[in-house]
């Protein structure tokens, strides 16, 4: 882009509108840039080991809200024999670690020790209540807990309608927390949950260990409610972790907090790589701006919206051309310093920077807010997506600033 060109602000806007239609970008960089994102923010990662059919995709499935076959689908291997299920699958909020083969197979858990030891956050054990034969689960316990004696865990005690007389149904309030359990629990179920947990009692390690009990099933098996024991299972999981899943995952604005933490961790990522075009000592505008687009697009595609013509046009229109002038103006001025002699090695070099990463940031902001209202029918109001830009730009400046010089 030349130099006459950058002068016509309007010209300017109406470029980065066919830059948005088709962004070219380096995808080595970027994809290294949102890599570095990931690793500034770690994912909470939930191990489940368990034998196969013990209910662990049950557990993902009821925790994140996501069909079985895109669970099934979803699957990842990361060691020999153990993969991952990341949600959202593109920029994850959370991850399931998932041990296959549990006495089935000869199994060493060595490789997944050595894989999760690092990454996990908590250690969830899943059996089925009406199956006896847990001693592969306990040695993988046992060999787990010894190596880090430190590390809590929680064991989930699934299928208990296995265990019910006939017609039997989920017992109303929940009573699985109770020592002993009460004599509402059927014979049977009873004693098959307190074999299981005695069968816990010699585990090494000195963190705690936690029991739930949970009929997770279909709503035409027949039993209600059929994520019976689900809240159970969420209290014991941030008694145990802290993690707040629950929060991210279920409650109040669940799906809009999910949302907004992946598009932010895209935005951050984004906006890095922006930083990094912006410092180069010469660098055409058009790189920078294809990040952007980038985002953009990233973006819609993440809150499911169409991303043409007409609905740029309208983003645009609504930042209005306040922002584009200012927007410009912030470019211009990292060029004009870059290519001071000496100088421009230095100031140019951290303004190209900032102003890059920023006004990335800022876009990224304003979009989510842009797309959010348009998946939902609502109206966008050009005075708050303006404001959502400008506040953001110096949110974006400062979290910049704080990453360029090592700080985050």
């Amino acid at each position: 882009m030349k130099w006459d060109d950058l002068k016509n602000w309007s010209g300017y806007w109406d470029q980065l509108r066919t830059i948005l239609l088709d962004p070219k970008v380096d995808e080595a960089l970027l994809e290294k840039s949102l890599q570095e994102a990931r690793e500034k923010m770690p994912v909470p990662v939930l191990w489940l080991i368990g034998k196969t059919q013990a209910g662990k995709t049950s557990i993902i499935r009821a925790m994140t809200g996501s069909e079985t076959a895109e669970i099934g689908n979803g699957f990842q291997p990361c060691t020999r024999q153990s993969r991952f299920y990341d949600f959202p699958a593109d920029i994850p909020v959370v991850r399931f670690l998932d041990t296959r083969g549990l006495g089935e197979v000869s199994y060493d858990p060595a490789d997944d020790i050595h894989y999760c030891e690092s990454k996990a956050h908590l250690l969830i054990a899943v059996m089925k209540v009406a199956d006896i034969k847990q001693q592969p689960v306990f040695e993988v316990l046992h060999t787990v807990r010894e190596r880090h004696p430190e590390w809590p865990l929680l064991i989930v005690q699934t299928g208990l309608h296995e265990c019910y007389p006939v017609g039997g149904q989920h017992i109303d309030p929940w009573p699985y927390d109770q020592t002993p359990l009460p004599d509402a629990v059927p014979a049977d179920l009873k004693r098959a949950l307190s074999a299981q947990r005695d069968a816990a009692a010699n585990l090494p390690g000195h963190a705690p260990v936690r029991w739930v009990a949970v009929d997770l099933t279909l709503p035409e098996d027949g039993f209600e409610p059929p994520e019976y024991g689900l809240e159970a299972l969420w209290q014991a999981i941030e008694a145990l972790s802290s993690l707040g899943l629950e929060n991210l995952l279920t409650r109040g604005e669940a799906v809009h907090d999910l949302y907004e933490r992946t598009a932010h961790q895209h935005i951050v990522g984004y906006a890095t790589t922006a930083a990094g075009l912006g410092a180069l000592p010469v660098v055409d505008l058009v790189a920078v701006s294809a990040v952007q687009a980038k985002l953009l697009h990233s973006l819609a595609t993440l809150y499911g919206q169409t991303w043409d013509k007409r609905t740029i046009s309208e983003f645009l229109g609504l930042m209005g051309a306040g922002v584009a002038t200012g927007y410009v103006a912030r470019l211009l001025g990292r060029t004009v310093a870059k290519v001071i002699p000496v100088l421009g090695q230095t100031v140019g070099a951290i303004w190209g920077a900032s102003a890059s990463g920023a006004t990335t940031y800022a876009l990224g902001k304003a979009a989510v807010y842009f797309f959010v209202r348009h998946r939902n029918n609502l109206s966008v109001d050009s005075e708050t997506i303006r404001r959502i830009y400008a506040e953001e730009l110096e949110r974006g400046t400062a979290i910049l600033k704080d990453r360029l010089q090592g700080k985050s």
